[in-house]
């Protein structure tokens, strides 16, 4: 039973226990796009500032991983993170954020960069060929944005904060940021060499945060790629470690840090 359990959270296909009302934002749009990569139809969630329609400024972009746990709670399998909630609430430093639906049970394709011998997946550059050449095109067209990688970030979670670390080290011409939260970097060991034997630009920033509940192997391996990029010579600046005392690998502490992150990426 434990092990089904682990294997649904790692899935992100634990059901809602709680059937209530929708709690989106109006400020948030749907929309389909073709990601032929994925041989799929994804569902977009797009979260517009407040103020977007009443300003002619351009926007910095997040896309985040997993929409369906960022902005309701009726479609959240575990609760919500607030996204919108926090993002409605700020006067300035506003973003607009890409929220990509997971593929349900394909979430482990998706979001892990190499495949692993039991769990499989491995189709991590697909999804970000997605991202970066079907889906950051049609936002930036539709949308006024900064489309520069220091105005890009990428965010996730576990499998999504794996892949959104592996998104600025392969591609830092496309993602400026991450939002690194309780990365399974166990699942993909092969990307310690890929940050070994890649130059991360000066201007490269990561935001990670993991709980001394996560499991045994969460922190030790955190402090290994800490390490690692400390050796590479990364400047203290561009990285933020956030440890917290109790954490769990569940959408409450990401959602409680969501905006911690938030406001340290884009200070």
């Amino acid at each position: 039973m434990k092990i089904k359990l682990f294997y649904l959270v790692l899935l992100g296909l634990l059901p809602n226990q709680v059937t209530t009302q929708s709690t989106v934002s109006e400020n948030i749009t749907k929309i389909n796009i073709e990601a032929l990569q994925l041989n799929t139809v994804k569902t977009i969630w797009i979260y517009l500032p407040k103020t977007y329609k009443t300003t002619e400024k351009s926007f910095p972009v997040i896309y985040m991983h997993d929409a369906q746990n960022l902005f309701d709670v009726k479609t959240s399998y575990s609760g919500e993170w607030e996204v919108d909630e926090f993002m409605d609430s700020q006067t300035d430093n506003q973003s607009i954020i890409v929220g990509i639906e997971h593929g349900n049970e394909k979430r482990i394709d998706e979001l892990t960069p190499y495949k692993h011998k039991i769990h499989g997946g491995g189709h991590g550059d697909d999804y970000l060929n997605f991202i970066k050449d079907n889906l950051k095109p049609y936002v930036d067209k539709t949308y006024r944005t900064k489309p520069e990688a220091e105005f890009t970030s990428i965010f996730g979670s576990s499998l999504g904060g794996l892949i959104s670390f592996y998104a600025v080290i392969k591609y830092p011409e496309v993602f400026g940021k991450a939002g690194v939260f309780s990365p399974a970097f166990w699942i993909n060991p092969e990307i310690f060499d890929l940050v070994k034997h890649t130059e991360i630009p000066e201007t490269s920033k990561f935001y990670f945060l993991a709980g001394t509940e996560e499991g045994e192997t969460m922190l030790p391996k955190l402090k290994e790629m800490l390490n690692l990029l400390d050796r590479k010579g990364l400047h203290p600046s561009q990285i933020k470690n956030h440890i917290v005392h109790g954490g769990k690998h569940n959408e409450e502490f990401w959602a409680s840090n969501f905006g911690i992150a938030y406001k340290w990426l884009y200070n």
